[in-house]
Order: C-alpha cells, then sequence, then structure tokens
C-alpha cells in the first residue's frame, strides 16, 4: 500500500504531466507571466463549462470575496450575514471592509448555512448574505435566494469548496453552485477540487455591470492604463496557475466522480455504527463533489479517534475546531452562545478523512478498517 496522504498532488500531477509542461514551456517562451493567453483561454472555458456569463480570475479566494464585496458597493457598517461554521476568509474580509459580520448556526446534517437562523439575523441594516457551500455539498439555495428576494440582500456564494457540484431547484432547474446568486467567489489553492500549483482565485457572475465595475477593482481601478476610475487593488491570476487550471479543468468531472466513488466507499464501510455519522448528500449525486468527507465522531470519541488515527499514520483534518464567534479576532457580545448549538457540537465531533483523486482501494480499507477496530 501506498502512504496515504490527505491530498495527493504528486499523484495527480503524473496524469496531466505533458499539458501542465507544455504550457509552462509556452509561457517561459512567449513571456505572457500576467494576464497572458492561458489566462484569457481558462476564463472562457470556466465560463463555458459554469454557463455562466463571467468569470474574473484574480489572485487567490480571499481576495475573490472581498472583491466580490467591494463590488456590490457595501459601506462600512452594512451587515452580512454567514455562517459561524467555516473557514476564517469568509468573515475576515467582511471585518477588513469594516462591514457588520453577523454570524449564524448551521444544518446539523449538512453543515451549511441554516435559511430559518438567516431569517432570524435579519435587520434593517443588513445587506447581504454569504452561503458557504461547505465541504462541496451546496447550500439550500432555494430557500436562500427567496429570502434575499423578500428583503432585498445581495447573495455572494463562497464556492471555494464546492465547484463542480450542481444545485437542484425545486423548480427543475440545475445550475452549477456558484452561478446562482448576484456573484461568487473561489479558490484555486492547491488543495481544492480544482487547484492550481500557487495562490489563484476567481470571481463569477451573470451581472454585466457588476462584472465590469470587478475586472477594474481586481486591476487597481483601471480600465484605461493610468485611468483610475474605481477604487482597486492588485489582484491577478498569473499565467502559471492559468496552464495548470486549463489541464485540471478539462478533468474536473472525472476528478469530481472519483471523490464521490470514494466517498461511497467510505460511508457503506461504516454503516450501522452507532458511534459514526456519514456526511448526508442532499439531492442527486451530484450535489456534493466532497472537497472533504467529514464524519460525526459521537459520544465524545473524536478526539481519541484523532490520537489514535495519529498513531497508526492515517493523515486526518478537524475542520474546523473553533466557531469563527469564539474567535479573538472575531468576538462580539451580539453573539450568545445558546444560538450555536449545532456548531458548538459540531466542533466536538467532525473529523474529514483523506480524499483526493488518486486514493486507492486498499488505502480506504485499511483507513476504514482502523477506524471500526477502534470504534467498536
Amino acid at each position: 500500500m501506498k502512504k496515504i496522504q490527505m491530498v495527493d498532488l504528486k499523484g495527480q500531477y503524473e496524469g496531466i504531466k505533458d499539458e501542465v509542461n507544455k504550457g509552462m514551456q509556452e509561457i517561459l517562451e512567449e513571456t505572457s507571466f500576467i494576464n497572458g493567453p492561458h489566462v484569457h483561454a481558462f476564463q472562457k472555458e470556466l465560463e463555458d463549462y459554469l454557463d455562466v456569463k463571467h468569470v474574473i480570475p484574480c489572485a487567490n479566494g480571499t481576495d475573490a470575496l472581498q472583491i466580490a464585496m467591494m463590488g456590490l458597493g457595501l459601506k462600512p457598517g452594512d451587515e452580512v450575514i454567514t455562517a459561524d461554521f467555516t473557514f476564517a476568509a469568509t468573515v475576515e474580509v467582511i471585518a477588513l471592509l469594516q462591514l457588520t459580520p453577523v454570524l449564524v448556526d448551521v444544518d446539523p446534517q449538512t453543515f451549511n448555512i441554516d435559511p430559518e437562523e438567516i431569517k432570524k439575523a435579519i435587520t434593517p441594516n443588513t445587506k447581504a448574505i454569504v452561503p458557504v457551500h461547505l465541504f462541496g455539498q451546496t447550500a439550500d439555495m432555494d430557500a436562500i435566494m427567496e429570502i434575499a428576494k423578500e428583503h432585498n440582500l445581495y447573495v455572494i456564494e463562497d464556492n471555494a469548496q464546492a465547484i463542480g457540484a450542481d444545485f437542484h431547484s425545486k423548480n427543475g432547474k440545475i445550475q452549477k453552485a456558484g452561478t446562482i446568486g448576484d456573484v461568487a467567489a473561489t479558490s484555486f489553492f492547491p488543495s481544492k477540487n480544482l487547484g492550481c500549483y500557487g495562490d489563484g482565485g476567481a470571481i463569477f457572475t451573470n451581472n454585466d455591470e457588476l462584472a465590469h465595475t470587478i475586472r477594474g477593482i481586481v486591476n487597481h481601478g483601471m480600465y484605461e492604463r493610468y485611468h483610475h476610475d474605481v477604487v482597486g487593488v492588485n489582484s491577478r491570476l498569473d499565467s502559471f496557475q492559468a496552464a495548470v487550471l486549463r489541464a485540471k479543468l478539462k478533468k474536473l468531472d472525472i476528478y469530481n466522480e472519483a471523490r464521490k466513488e470514494a466517498a461511497l466507499k467510505y460511508s457503506n464501510a461504516f454503516h450501522g455504527n452507532v458511534n459514526i455519522e456519514t456526511p448526508v448528500r442532499t439531492g442527486d449525486c451530484d450535489t456534493h463533489v466532497y472537497h472533504q468527507y467529514t464524519l460525526k465522531i459521537k459520544n465524545d470519541k473524536r478526539d481519541a479517534l484523532a490520537k489514535y488515527l495519529q498513531e497508526k499514520g492515517i493523515p486526518f483534518g478537524i475542520y474546523y475546531p473553533i466557531p469563527l464567534h469564539r474567535q479573538k479576532a472575531y468576538l462580539d457580545e451580539r453573539y450568545k452562545e445558546e444560538d450555536f448549538t449545532v456548531t458548538n457540537q459540531l466542533v466536538k465531533e467532525v473529523i474529514s478523512l483523506p480524499m483526493h483523486t488518486e486514493i486507492e482501494d486498499d488505502q480506504i480499507k485499511y483507513i476504514t478498517d482502523t477506524i471500526l477496530e477502534f470504534l467498536n
């Protein structure tokens, strides 16, 4: 058995080596390092894949979120509702822009933001909702879009973990995650389902005017060289990363299918164990692309299991060990512990297992056998 890794980027590279190397060589020969042909080609290819009008590449996923909010013209003091159970980047950019983050609890089954909690948090100052499609599964966008429409709010999708996932609306429409709200942000961090070999990100929107604004923001506020029409930042996807992403985008659906197959094998092995809750998938099989395969370990056994896995040489992740409302940077007297009962329980139970496109059956068997040996 090969050494088990949380993410096997080297194994994945072997399958796309020729195309990646060819793209790198072209860039070196053309010296088109910024906004070169590979960046423009990737932008168009991703627009076609997502069936979205505008993809604006940028330097990383955190920038993508910040730029999306800047493009919407949100003002200091405006309230933005998002999930308590997620990575800090989502709330970080809200605070950086001097907006007011409003954290709410999540659904205990999907880990995604709870629409009922969104409703409770809306005030006259609320201007936007940021659903995070956590671990690879889309949030309940039907309910979220209905709430946004009723209260005239923007919806900014944080799609860093769910690129390629489909959302099946109750009206029968199928849309890719990140194409449903007013605007979306994604990350191409190397470990993502569609990841580059450094930092990278992108913003998606179907709004022509918003796309125009964002294109200026990512480039110092310029539409014409040395004419700064809006306050901008310097956030561009470099050509080398675009070349990697072009090679991977062609295989994204294959990669996501491999993740789904691995997830099914994990879940089948754990079926019936009273100490384990496997990930819940809502809707059809293409609604979850398993950026992470995350278990809930019941009966206060999670930390002991983590220690045991470490002893057995099995990598794991605990995403996330501390709720955002308890993080020092985001403490606020508005938050009451009784408002975060789900998140406060999840942080004690969740553990994510190795999940990547190259994981093999004997590795899955060793991982599942080891966990069942400990928990039975």
